[in-house]
């Protein structure tokens, strides 16, 4: 996961998330391994792919109803989301582009795990986990599509309940311990309350911006 380098404009109002938190406590494990990949010769974007593809792989035992070694490749590529970030920042250049690469690969990553679910329940023929698991990957796409617009507009989205990271903290342990039905049932409540909560926040920020934006059009 990386982070842009646009100035961002003064309305958006930024907050420290779980993940910014863990990414500060897990420090000390990820810069010598991001020095370590970049050594190798390997870039962030290198990793960002590897993630995905570890997720591809993830995504295809699910599909095939192995829950446990499935759900063990998603914890294992968890931390990789993170490392192409922090090699960017070790290698002085978090670029833009890098970091629309690494949310474009996050979304890809999420559905595709997603999609191996869906087709492990449409292949049993239950309905009720083929549902969980669409209302899960709608609203983890709304987490993320909510933020993405808020900020395009010059508003902060960064809150909610259940970010990426969460999902994922959620989702990996349901896997590995047959605890599928409780995982996705908690995603699929959470995330969309998740997208609602930036959703208010971000009314709430419009609310504030229009009654300032009044006052000056009086003054001209």
């Amino acid at each position: 996961m990386r982070v842009q380098t646009l100035n961002k404009p003064s309305s958006v109002v930024t907050r420290k998330t779980f993940t910014d938190y863990l990414r500060l406590w897990f420090k000390w494990v990820l810069d010598p391994l991001g020095r370590f990949f970049n050594r190798l010769g390997l870039t962030p974007n290198m990793v960002t792919v590897i993630g995905m593809i570890g997720n591809c792989i993830g995504a295809y035992y699910l599909a095939q109803g192995d829950m446990f070694i499935g759900g063990l490749w998603v914890l294992i590529m968890t931390p990789v989301d993170a490392l192409d970030g922090t090699m960017a920042r070790l290698r002085g250049e978090p670029g833009d582009f890098g970091a629309f690469v690494d949310s474009v690969s996050d979304r890809y990553s999420e559905l595709i795990i997603y999609g191996g679910l869906l087709y492990h329940f449409l292949f049993i023929g239950e309905p009720l986990g083929g549902m969980l698991t669409f209302i899960a990957a709608a609203g983890s796409v709304l987490v993320s599509y909510v933020k993405a617009r808020a900020e395009g507009l010059g508003y902060g989205a960064k809150v909610g309940l259940l970010t990426r990271v969460e999902r994922y903290i959620v989702l990996a342990p349901s896997l590995v311990f047959n605890k599928l039905y409780l995982g996705l049932a908690i995603i699929a409540i959470f995330a969309n309350i998740t997208a609602l909560q930036r959703i208010w926040h971000v009314r709430a920020q419009a609310h504030v911006r229009m009654r300032t934006a009044i006052p000056e059009e009086k003054k001209l």
